[in-house]
């Protein structure tokens, strides 16, 4: 039997709160619910949810600042957070991807869109085993090509050391192997976030970025899967 998902949604206006909670009514979700950013930063810590959405403008806290101080405490900043704000607002949209969010969502909210966006970070949890430790060159980029080095590997994606990293949903190719395997793995990716030099949003990781696969081969994620098992000497 799978793990019940918990998924936190803060927004302090009720006609949203209902309208996502009627996109949720699926089984084995949990739904947590926060009417300020204060006391989403307390549930988030508390529960430790499998996703946060958090509204840009609430009382006591906005979303942003909770969602800054979730992904600069070490223990909580793998947690994905979904920014809800309002379309056309360019600045409101910078505001959330400087607080470190995975992801933004725009109101008025759609229920396709909504749920295409919640799924995509729970389908990804669901398949991902947990991060490895792993430190191996990467050679990446679109136009042109940069040379990093691994920090830890999922099968979801990969944390890449860097002090300058690309911005928030820069596609890319990746091109990497260790050095016990013959063929590199060679794949699209999406940089899902990023950890400033210079404000850092997690700071047990050091600068760089998170990087999403998008693509993987079949072979491709076999070789991936070879990666994270453990050798026999561990």
């Amino acid at each position: 039997m799978s793990r019940q998902r918990k998924i936190l949604l803060a927004d302090d206006v009720s006609f949203f709160l209902t309208l996502e909670k009627s996109f949720l009514q699926r089984e084995g979700v949990e739904i947590l619910v926060a009417r300020n950013g204060l006391e989403a930063y307390d549930l988030i810590n508390l529960h430790r949810p499998d996703l946060a959405l958090l509204d840009l403008y609430m009382p006591e806290m906005n979303g942003d600042d909770c969602c800054r101080q979730v992904k600069n405490n070490p223990e909580l900043c793998d947690i994905p957070i979904i920014m809800v704000t309002t379309a056309g607002k360019e600045n409101e949209q910078t505001q959330c991807l400087e607080a470190g969010c995975d992801e933004i969502m725009l109101k008025p909210i759609h229920r396709r869109i909504f749920v295409e966006t919640v799924n995509k970070f729970l389908k990804v949890d669901e398949r991902v085993d947990k991060r490895s430790p792993v430190r191996m060159q990467v050679i990446y980029g679109q136009d042109a090509l940069f040379t990093g080095y691994t920090v830890n590997l999922s099968m979801g994606g990969l944390y890449l050391q860097t002090d300058s990293p690309l911005p928030p949903e820069e596609s890319l190719t990746l091109k990497f192997h260790s050095p016990n395997q013959n063929q590199p793995i060679c794949c699209s990716g999406s940089v899902a976030w990023v950890n400033s030099p210079d404000a850092p949003c997690c700071p047990s990781l050091p600068p760089g970025m998170g990087i999403k696969f998008v693509e993987l081969k079949l072979e491709d994620m076999h070789r991936i899967r070879a990666l994270l098992q453990p050798s026999p000497q561990d």
